[in-house]
């Protein structure tokens, strides 16, 4: 249903290198590169970053955020750590979480500028 997202990030090369981390465990990876624009996906680009050099930092508790599918658990808990490691910090830890319908594992993270991200996988 959706082809795409994109986000704001004030500094395009920090924040290139912090998803190149966090994007890996979940198979994402950069395949678009142009001035103020950046995309990661496995076939095409699907995660867009756009540079907005004056942006504020996003604040907590606006109630957006973007959930991306992870193959595995392994994956979700490479994707926090990578986070962390890449100047991100938690915002939800690795853990077992109701879903709508099922029991999913997922982790949530705020990068560098805010944007929270989270990282799901749902047993089969």
């Amino acid at each position: 249903m959706i082809d795409h997202v994109s986000i704001a990030v004030s500094d395009l090369p920090r924040s290139a290198a912090f998803y190149d981390r966090v994007l890996a465990p979940l198979g994402l990876v950069r395949l678009a590169e142009r001035e103020r624009t950046i995309g990661f996906g496995k076939k095409y680009p699907e995660f867009w970053l756009n540079l907005r050099e004056r942006m504020a930092t996003v604040e907590e508790g606006t109630g957006m955020h973007i959930c991306l599918r992870a193959p595995s658990r392994e994956a979700v808990d490479s994707f926090h750590a990578a986070a962390l490691a890449g100047g991100g910090r938690s915002d939800g830890a690795p853990g077992e979480r109701q879903a709508t319908v099922t029991v999913c594992y997922g982790a949530f993270i705020r990068d560098p500028d805010g944007n929270k991200i989270e990282a799901v996988t749902f047993p089969r």
